[in-house]
């Protein structure tokens, strides 16, 4: 009995959802569905401002957060990473030391400083990399010691595009989700 209940109330809520995605694309469009709720652009200004700063793409920055935290600035993973970008707080302590700031765990949380030191670092591994989004995304979710590791045992050139032969099942789906993104992103936001 409360088996088909659950059933009939689970129902009763994709029901309600489906509908009110339709209400919200017939009233606002598809695009506004997109922006609001399947590609949010939160935290826009500091995005763009610490993109620019670093040469780096704001669409690129957008979707690592999106996969990264959703765009939740208290996100923390079960491994200890925290804010918007998912930093390791020694990551970022190494960071505020290159920056010659002061640092404590609890500015991850601050979406600016997040966005910041995370923009920071992925133009820091861009710039490690060649340029190489692929090899730089591998690098942010799987560490740079593991993608210099693969550049090593299998002969990898700055010019790497096959996502495909990276060895982590996780990264590869991670590298290709946030490049596909990157993309969504670009064709909704770039004005």
């Amino acid at each position: 009995m409360i088996a088909r209940k659950c059933r009939h109330r689970f129902w009763w809520s994709l029901r309600f959802a489906v509908v009110a995605v339709i209400v919200f694309a017939i009233v606002g469009g598809w695009g506004w569905v997109e922006r609001s709720w399947i590609y949010p652009y939160d935290y826009r200004s500091y995005i763009e401002t610490s993109a620019g700063s670093r040469h780096t793409d704001p669409f690129l920055v957008a979707a690592v957060i999106k996969h990264e935290s959703n765009f939740e600035p208290y996100a923390q993973s079960d491994g200890g990473a925290v804010g918007l970008m998912q930093l390791m707080p020694q990551t970022a302590a190494w960071i505020a030391r290159q920056l010659g700031e002061p640092f404590t765990e609890d500015y991850l949380c601050d979406p600016a400083l997040n966005i910041r030191y995370g923009v920071w670092y992925l133009a820091e591994l861009e710039q490690e990399f060649g340029g190489n989004d692929i090899l730089a995304l591998a690098a942010y979710n799987a560490g740079r010691g593991n993608v210099r590791d693969w550049m090593e045992r299998f002969h990898w050139t700055d010019q790497f595009d096959q996502i495909e032969a990276i060895p982590y099942p996780e990264t590869r789906f991670y590298v290709r989700r946030v490049l596909e993104d990157r993309e969504q992103y670009k064709r909704l936001y770039d004005e």
